[in-house]
């Protein structure tokens, strides 16, 4: 019983997570079109911007479509869409550490990303475990 109860706990915070990585990429993707949450170009490292080939605007709604497509996968392919998810949330902390402004945000990205990461292995061991491989039977989640 106990087992059951743990498992249907796994699954709700499971589906708490994809949807959190899943809407929240798209949302912000959408944004940037829109700029209703934050100016999003004010975020660009400005030694990125100098050698883009246009203008950051248009840089941003790229960006946009970029996280439209992250947020998709998650909710389609967990545990594809968590890496990208992951290693998007990094390059954008990297970029802005580099940048040495927004620190802040940068730090919660990374916090972000290790959220990210979890989430894919949480993404395995459901999987493992909806499959009956012998992974999910020696993980112990009580």
């Amino acid at each position: 019983m106990e087992t059951t109860h743990t498992s249907q706990k796994l699954r709700s915070v499971y589906s708490m997570l994809k949807l959190t990585y899943g809407i929240v990429p798209i949302v912000a993707g959408l944004d940037k079109f829109t700029n209703l949450l934050a100016n999003w170009e004010q975020y660009l490292n400005p030694a990125l911007a100098e050698v883009l080939p246009f203008s950051p605007h248009t840089f941003m709604m790229m960006i946009g479509v970029v996280e439209i497509a992250a947020g998709v996968i998650v909710l389609l392919k967990p545990t594809v869409g968590g890496y990208v998810v992951m290693a998007w949330l990094s390059l954008i902390a990297f970029s802005l550490l580099a940048s040495k402004e927004y620190l802040d945000v940068a730090v919660r990205d990374l916090v972000m990303a290790i959220g990210a990461y979890s989430f894919v292995k949480m993404a395995n061991i459901m999987g493992a475990a909806k499959t009956g491989t012998v992974a999910a039977r020696q993980v112990q989640l009580s």
